[in-house]
């Protein structure tokens, strides 16, 4: 396990587009993403092929290749942030030159598609990567600052923090219209099964980790807490097979419990459905259990570490708490 250096004022952080290019976000979301992360005293600088777009509206394998490895050897670069999610991440897994990466070991944050990253990179080399805010996330005008606090929390400070819901919750095109959002009152947590658990946290996007099932760089779930979410394009049939296909990987029997992000409203997949899927499951019977935290494809969202480690209580009072060491 190595953990990565945390920040501080003056750190400089990389941007790069190993999925989708920086070409397809707008100026006004660059410039407000900039400023956001330039208050928190980082310097921000882009990798040489990130606005290089084809017709996925990303980049040559070769491309997004050369901007991570630069990325990662530059000695000046503390943090590497992706630009946004997208579909082919898991591309560049046979390329990266992994000794590379464990010899300069550095923040690397990203969420959606970049789980296959950020698993992929833990598992090969016991670099703690993080789940979190892309730089698009940070041009966000409105409903951000729950997003920053545990951004800072997880990336600037070595201490143990506990996740506490936010207050409000957004599930709109923000970027369509910084002006005209609609947010819904959190209500909190939910749980199912009972118990105090305490595990490495693996996870992310649940049909982007289910991409390594059956490859060298599919991390070992052997006393874990699994943290998974998932986006608009799921469905309660398709999150059903993809649940069950991450429970029959090997030593699934051997995970401590599971946190839960929230899903979209597109998805369908609401709370009714949720426990009703999970009644299904015979392997999931009295594991602790939380849903509807704040990560994953709504807004706000926590950063937590791949290859951390969480304790949750999905008993009476629902605590999630977050440590490296």
């Amino acid at each position: 396990m190595i953990i990565p250096e945390k920040l501080k004022c003056n750190d400089e952080v990389r941007i790069i587009a190993p999925a989708r290019s920086l070409n397809i976000i707008s100026e006004e979301c660059r410039d407000y993403a900039t400023k956001r992360l330039t208050e928190m005293g980082l310097k921000v600088t882009f990798s040489k092929n990130c606005e290089v777009i084809d017709d996925f509206m990303s980049s040559s394998i070769e491309e997004r290749m050369a901007d991570l490895h630069e990325a990662f050897a530059d000695k000046n670069v503390k943090c590497i942030l992706s630009v946004i999610g997208g579909y082919n991440s898991n591309q560049l897994l046979k390329y990266i030159d992994y000794d590379l990466i464990k010899n300069n070991p550095k923040i690397l944050c990203g969420y959606s598609d970049i789980t296959a990253l950020s698993n992929a990179i833990y598992s090969k080399t016991g670099l703690v990567t993080y789940s979190g805010p892309a730089y698009s996330t940070f041009g966000m005008k409105k409903g951000i600052d729950y997003s920053i606090e545990y951004f800072k929390r997880c990336l600037f400070s070595k201490d143990e923090y506990k996740i506490e819901p936010s207050k409000m919750w957004s599930d709109d095109l923000w970027f369509l219209d910084q002006e005209d959002r609609k947010f819904y009152k959190n209500n909190g947590y939910k749980s199912l099964g009972s118990g105090r658990v305490e595990g490495k946290i693996i996870g992310g996007n649940l049909c982007t980790l289910n991409l390594l099932q059956g490859t060298e760089y599919m991390p070992d779930i052997t006393d874990t807490i699994l943290f998974i979410e998932d986006d608009e394009m799921t469905s309660p049939e398709t999150f059903d097979r993809d649940l069950q296909s991450l429970i029959h990987q090997l030593n699934f029997e051997k995970v401590r419990g599971i946190v839960f992000g929230r899903f979209q409203m597109k998805s369908k997949v609401e709370d009714r459905l949720f426990e009703k899927i999970i009644s299904t499951k015979a392997e999931l019977k009295n594991m602790p259990i939380i849903y509807g935290v704040d990560f994953g494809h709504t807004t706000p969202h926590i950063t937590f570490p791949v290859g951390g480690y969480a304790e949750i209580s999905s008993s009476a009072k629902i605590e999630i708490i977050i440590k490296e060491h």
